[in-house]
């Protein structure tokens, strides 16, 4: 006696998947077919070829945008938008110049409505097969009296096989096309290795020029705090204490040296405290710009500078502070290894670049490679996507040449 077993709950489960997964694909498929239309109608209407095709370039940009929602919504895919040019027909033309664009215009007018044509036929392959497949079901259900039931063995069975079998083959061949409409749609709608590299780039300088002015803003914040709070402090003991040693004549000369210990320790502190101010973002260059700030610099240098500054336009506050510490440390490099007698300081800005040139006339022999100050002078420069060049031979003298962009 034979006995039939009902499918295990795993093989179920894997139907059903499948015939879910065929579903979704199909839809995916399908969905894609009424945005190949304007291609179809150029085959339909030879007479309108020059119209229908011009009329599908011009809407390039919203087929490209129905294909990137048809993607994102039923498959998940985000493709980033590449055309960027100004809606006007200049910038149209100047945008289908470029390679990307012509992609976008191949998957348009050939990759898309092959893709779009076997989605149709697949589409009518399901129609085809669940009418196939029931045909000798249907057959039964006619009187009997119509010649149809006469006919089961010589079409109705034929066709119920053949509408099965093509019902077992067309969700593997969904899932196919799928993945190729879905591959072939990320490759030309999407960008290419070289517009994702000049992305990559765009975003590396964007973040670059913000984690600089967010490193700029903090030095300023900590700079007003030290200003406002521990150097007020400490001024106000340094004067109590210069008080009592003015006014206390009663106290033991032991007491007497432990306060005026604590003044001259205070007021040490308080001069250190000052210069580490003046190191972290001075008051004057946020007030008054670069020029009095350089200006400052050169009067406190320990040799004798010549600054000639010219500044057409107002340059970025970032750019300012890399352009203010840039002029202190290299006057203080000059200052402990040149052995100069003098420092000049040019300052320039023209075509959107401010120049800055140090030079002495010392021994030379400076040298960047070899982890001086200058090292960090050229790293400075290149936070904010400048250059530094150093020309120092032998026996001087050494000029120091910093370009930097005016604006980030």
């Amino acid at each position: 006696m034979l006995s039939t077993t009902p499918p295990s709950a795993p093989a179920r489960s894997a139907v059903r998947l499948t015939w879910a997964a065929a579903w979704r694909d199909t839809r995916f498929l399908a969905a894609g077919i009424p945005l190949a239309l304007p291609v179809w109608l150029i085959a339909l209407v030879p007479k309108a070829t020059l119209l229908l095709l011009g009329a599908t370039l011009l809407s390039i940009r919203p087929l490209t945008a129905a294909q990137r929602g048809r993607l994102r919504a039923l498959r998940g895919v985000e493709v980033p938008p590449l055309l960027r040019s100004a809606r006007t027909p200049a910038g149209l033309l100047t945008s289908l110049r470029t390679t990307v664009s012509w992609r976008q215009v191949g998957y348009h007018l050939v990759a898309g409505p092959l893709v779009a044509a076997g989605a149709l036929a697949l589409v009518y392959g399901w129609g085809a097969g669940l009418v196939a497949s029931t045909v000798f079901g249907w057959t039964w259900l006619m009187p009997p009296t119509s010649p149809v039931r006469d006919q089961w063995l010589r079409t109705d069975i034929p066709l119920t096989a053949g509408g099965l079998l093509l019902l077992a083959v067309l969700p593997t061949a969904v899932r196919l096309l799928a993945r190729l409409d879905r591959a072939v749609a990320v490759r030309m709608l999407g960008p290419g290795r070289t517009a994702e590299l000049e992305h990559r780039i765009e975003e590396v300088v964007e973040s670059r020029a913000g984690l600089v002015d967010a490193v700029d803003a903090e030095r300023r914040r900590i700079e007003r705090d030290l200003h406002d709070g521990a150097q007020q402090r400490l001024t106000s003991l340094a004067m109590n204490l210069g008080l009592a040693r003015r006014t206390l004549k009663d106290v033991p000369p032991e007491a007497m040296q432990v306060i005026v210990e604590a003044h001259e320790e205070a007021q040490a502190a308080i001069d250190e405290l000052r210069d580490l101010v003046r190191g972290l973002h001075p008051a004057v260059l946020e007030d008054r710009g670069l020029d009095a700030a350089l200006s400052g610099i050169a009067a406190r240098a320990p040799l004798p500078v010549r600054l000639d500054v010219e500044l057409a336009e107002r340059t970025a506050p970032t750019v300012e502070a890399v352009a203010y510490f840039t002029v202190s440390e290299a006057l203080t490099n000059v200052a402990k290894h040149a052995r100069a007698s003098r420092a000049d300081v040019s300052v320039r800005t023209a075509g959107g670049r401010l120049r800055l040139v140090v030079s002495d006339d010392g021994v030379g022999g400076a040298d960047a490679s070899r982890g001086s100050g200058l090292t960090g002078l050229r790293r400075r420069a290149a936070s904010v996507d400048g250059s530094l060049s150093v020309l120092s031979p032998v026996g001087g003298p050494t000029t120091i040449t910093v370009e930097l962009p005016c604006v980030l």
